[in-house]
């Protein structure tokens, strides 16, 4: 069962993005991944449908590159 979603924005206007950063807690012994993943794009959906009233040519870019990605696990 998921027992915990934390989700993280820092606007970064020096680079005309919004960096997402979520953590999810399971009491189960399965994987969170899907929930991470679905917490980062409801976040980012939210961003773009809040801002493209304000800025028409606003575009979803493709994210973090290859050498950027990052799977951390710990605890919280």
């Amino acid at each position: 069962m998921l027992s915990k979603v934390e989700v993280q924005l820092e606007a970064q206007p020096e680079h005309s993005r919004v960096r997402i950063e979520t953590r999810c807690r399971l009491s189960g012994k399965t994987g969170v991944e899907m929930e991470a993943l679905t917490a980062a794009s409801v976040a980012a959906l939210t961003i773009y449908d809040m801002c493209k009233a304000v800025q028409k040519d606003m575009v979803i870019g493709p994210g973090a590159s290859a050498g950027e990605k990052r799977r951390k696990i710990r605890r919280f």
